[in-house]
C-alpha cells in the first residue's frame, strides 16, 4: 500500500506564530539552519531533511506574494506559483546568496582560492541534463610533504619573532599598529628544510579531470558550485569551483523559460484546408498535430508538457508552435490556372483595372 507523505506547516516547521513578522521569520530560520546546517550534521539524513524543510519554509514565508497564496489556499495553492521546493543544497545556498554568510558568522571558513570553468552543452543536453567531464589546472595539496612544505621527517619552527602569532605589534605614541610578521610573512612558523618536491609552498599545480553533474533544466549563463573543488592553499583547504554553463542554439528550437518555440511553415493549401502534420519533439520524437482549415499566420498551437522540466521541481513548460502560411514565388501553369479559378469564386479577380480598383473609393 502506498503511503501519501503530508507537508507540515511551514510556520510549524519554523515555530512561529501566522502573524509573525519577516525579521521573526529570519530568527527562526537561522536557529533552525545553525541547528540543522550539513556541514553541522556530516551523515545525518533526518538532520539533513531537517534542513531542507526549514529552508522552503523560510523560502515561500518571506516571500509577500508566496506567502499570501499560502495562507489562502495552502500547499496546493504553491503549486501553480512554480515552487516545488529544492533539489538540494547546492540550490539552496545558491537561491539564498549571501544570507548565510550573515547567519554564520560573516563568512565562511579560510580555503583556497575559488576557481572558475566553463562547460559548453547542447539544447538537448540544458533540457534533460548531462554528465560532463572538465580538466581543470588547479593548486593541490602536496603529496610528498602533505602541505607541510617541509622536507619528509621534518617539522615546521615556530617563528621567533612574532611567537607563532604571525602579527608583529609595534607603538606610535598613544596607538598600536598589528602587521605581517617579516620573518616568517605571516604564517607564525619558520621552515628550515623545505620540501624538495613543492619547493616549500605546500601546493603543487596539477591537472584534474572533474564530473559535473549538469541538471535538466537549467540555461545559459547558469552557475553550478562544486564545493572543495577549488585550489587548495598552504595550510588551507580547497576553495570552490564554479561551472558556468554555455548552451549551444539549436536550428528549430528556441526557449522561452520553460516553454520553447518553434515555426512550422504551411502551404496556402494546408492552411485553407488544414491538415496533419508530423513535428518534432524536444526529446528526439515525433508528434503527429492537427492544423486547423483556416489557420492564419502567426496562430499558435500548444503542446502542454513538451516544454523544457522545472529546474526546482516537478514538470515540464509547454512547446509553442507558430505557423507561417509560406505563398509560392513561382507557379506552374496548372497551378496559375487554379488560383485564378480560386480569385473568380472568391470574387476577387486578380486582372481588376487600376481604373475600377479607384472609382470604388470615390476617386
Amino acid at each position: 500500500m502506498k503511503v501519501l507523505m503530508v507537508k507540515r506547516d511551514y510556520y510549524e516547521i519554523l515555530e512561529v506564530s501566522r502573524e509573525a513578522s519577516e525579521a521573526e521569520l529570519k530568527k527562526a530560520y537561522r536557529q533552525m539552519a545553525l541547528k540543522y546546517h550539513p556541514d553541522k550534521n556530516p551523515g545525518d539524513k533526518e538532520a539533513e531533511e531537517k534542513f531542507k524543510e526549514a529552508s522552503e519554509a523560510y523560502e515561500v514565508l518571506r516571500d509577500a506574494e508566496k506567502r499570501r497564496v499560502y495562507d489562502q489556499f495552502g500547499h496546493e495553492g504553491l503549486k501553480g506559483q512554480g515552487f516545488g521546493g529544492f533539489s538540494g543544497f547546492e540550490d539552496i545556498f545558491s537561491t539564498f546568496g549571501d544570507i548565510f554568510g550573515d547567519f554564520f558568522g560573516g563568512g565562511r571558513q579560510r580555503t583556497g582560492n575559488d576557481l572558475r570553468a566553463d562547460a559548453q552543452i547542447t539544447f538537448e543536453e540544458a533540457a534533460f541534463g548531462v554528465q560532463k567531464e572538465i580538466d581543470v589546472r588547479k593548486h593541490v595539496v602536496c603529496q610528498s610533504c602533505k602541505g607541510s612544505r617541509c622536507k619528509p621527517g621534518t617539522t615546521p619552527e615556530r617563528c621567533n619573532t612574532c611567537h607563532g602569532t604571525g602579527q608583529v605589534v609595534r607603538s606610535q605614541g598613544f596607538f598600536s599598529l598589528s602587521t605581517p610578521c617579516p620573518q616568517c610573512h605571516g604564517a607564525g612558523e619558520i621552515v628550515r628544510d623545505p620540501c624538495t618536491h613543492c619547493r616549500g609552498e605546500g601546493v603543487v599545480v596539477d591537472k584534474k579531470t572533474i564530473s559535473v553533474n549538469i541538471p535538466g533544466g537549467v540555461d545559459n549563463g547558469s552557475r553550478l558550485r562544486l564545493r572543495g573543488e577549488g585550489e587548495a592553499g598552504p595550510g588551507l583547504p580547497p576553495g570552490d569551483l564554479y561551472v558556468f554553463v554555455h548552451v549551444k542554439p539549436h536550428e528549430f528550437f528556441h526557449r522561452d523559460g520553460q516553454h520553447i518555440l518553434c515555426r512550422l511553415n504551411l502551404s496556402v493549401s494546408q492552411a485553407a484546408l488544414g491538415a496533419d502534420i508530423e513535428v518534432p519533439m524536444l526529446d528526439g520524437t515525433t508528434k503527429v498535430i492537427n492544423v486547423p482549415a483556416g489557420t492564419q499566420s502567426g496562430e499558435t498551437y500548444r503542446i502542454p508538457g513538451g516544454g523544457i522540466p522545472n529546474l526546482r521541481g516537478p514538470g515540464h513548460g509547454d512547446q509553442i508552435i507558430q505557423f507561417f502560411v509560406e505563398v509560392p514565388k513561382k507557379l506552374n501553369k496548372r497551378q496559375k490556372e487554379l488560383f485564378q479559378e480560386l480569385a473568380e469564386i472568391d470574387g476577387k479577380p486578380v486582372k481588376e483595372k487600376i481604373k475600377g480598383f479607384f472609382e470604388k473609393l470615390g476617386l
